[in-house]
């Protein structure tokens, strides 16, 4: 049995929780789901340019666990941005 799931301290609240391509109906795609986590790992590796050992310590996680969230980030945007999917952010 896996252990449970370690908090995270999230300082970023995003204010949209979609990005979808134009012209097409949201009912018409599929959605990749980005977790609050992951939106805060992006933003701050890649927006603000901070080191993942700096962040890791902000997020209160380990830096191999920072790691896999942006693993998993990144993915997401790149399966959204070359498939045409949408991208809902989690609330």
């Amino acid at each position: 049995m896996p252990r449970p799931r370690k908090l995270r301290r999230l300082f970023f609240n995003p204010k949209i929780n979609f990005f979808k391509p134009i012209g097409i109906p949201l009912k018409a795609l599929e959605e990749v789901e980005l977790s609050k986590e992951e939106v805060e790992a992006i933003k701050l590796i890649d927006l603000e340019k901070k080191s993942q050992t700096e962040i890791a310590k902000k997020m209160e996680i380990s830096q191999p666990t920072l790691s896999r969230i942006l693993i998993s980030a990144r993915n997401k945007i790149a399966d959204s941005l070359i498939n045409g999917k949408a991208i809902k952010i989690e609330k």
